[in-house]
């Protein structure tokens, strides 16, 4: 197993067949340099632009379409002090009568402690004056090629991963993606210092960010949407509009993983979806929203 760094100096605001800029082995380690949602660097330097610029593409030998890429995230470090969100809720999860009461929407900056593992507004209201959140960083972004030779914007998301915006793929997690290219081309940006369900203001926290990750070829294990899997739970995603698509497309995905890859049935599995399923809202401000199918996995054979 080797360990690589990956410190762009071209970022892409596609996810796409674009020439790779590192090939690794599986179950190689890269840490990669990413910017944030806009193209700033830790030292506030812009780099690249928006929407999301990504990190990549990794191409990983032995990788080809009907495999399956599994990647492990370890670490998420901040490297910038600073982040930044918008001020106000999206139109998009509000009443329509409820959205002339909002103020113009404004870029507003965050302070970054990552030694004290809390970041606060930089100028708070009033009433947030002693506010801070915890950070508990997430991945908004990554993903594989897409088939067809697409290149998709990083402002949305798909079967292939992309903008899904999903708390749920922090250090820790084993995120899973169909091969559909040749070396599987895996991209990855847009870090979030924090971010609530369903990124309701439009972002989290952005931010500069640098990532540990391995990626492991899995050979014939063909999937139709990405997936995850931490200590306690396995999670699907499914990307669409409207929102219950996506809700139909991550349900879909666990049917078929646990009636294929754990020995259930169509009835067995529906049971066992029936009374134990959880749902996330992981992005609903995107072109496409994206949903969570959640399930212990303590109740699986």
């Amino acid at each position: 197993m080797t360990l690589h760094h990956l410190r762009p100096e071209l970022f892409w605001n596609t996810i796409g067949s674009h020439r790779p800029v590192l090939t690794i082995a599986s179950g190689d380690t890269v840490v990669a340099e990413t910017i944030d949602a806009h193209g700033f660097d830790a030292t506030g330097r812009q780099r690249g632009m928006r929407p999301n610029p990504m990190s990549g593409p990794v191409f990983i030998a032995g990788a080809e379409p009907g495999d399956c890429l599994l990647v492990r995230i370890g670490e998420i470090r901040m490297t910038s002090t600073t982040g930044w969100t918008y001020d106000v809720l999206s139109p998009t999860v509000l009443d329509p009568q409820a959205v002339p009461r909002l103020p113009e929407r404004r870029k507003t900056s965050w302070l970054i402690d990552a030694a004290n593992n809390r970041a606060r507004l930089a100028e708070p209201p009033v009433a947030l004056a002693e506010w801070s959140v915890p950070i508990e960083a997430m991945i908004g972004c990554f993903g594989v090629a897409p088939d067809l030779g697409q290149a998709i914007s990083t402002a949305t998301s798909g079967r292939h991963g992309g903008n899904m915006d999903y708390r749920g793929f922090r250090a820790g997690t084993e995120a899973m993606f169909p091969v559909a290219v040749p070396g599987g081309l895996f991209f990855l940006g847009d870090v979030h210092a924090q971010q609530g369900d369903g990124e309701i203001v439009g972002t989290g926290i952005e931010t500069a960010a640098e990532v540990n990750f391995s990626i492991e070829v899995i050979k014939g294990r063909k999937i139709g949407w990405p997936r995850g899997r931490t200590a306690e739970e396995i999670f699907t995603i499914g990307n669409a509009r409207p929102l219950d698509q996506a809700l139909q497309h991550a349900t879909t995905e666990m049917l078929d993983w646990i009636t294929t890859e754990h020995g259930l049935d169509a009835v067995a599995a529906s049971h066992v979806m029936g009374q134990l399923v959880r749902y996330d809202v992981a992005n609903v401000f995107n072109p496409a929203y994206s949903v969570a199918c959640r399930m212990p996995r303590s109740a699986l054979p």
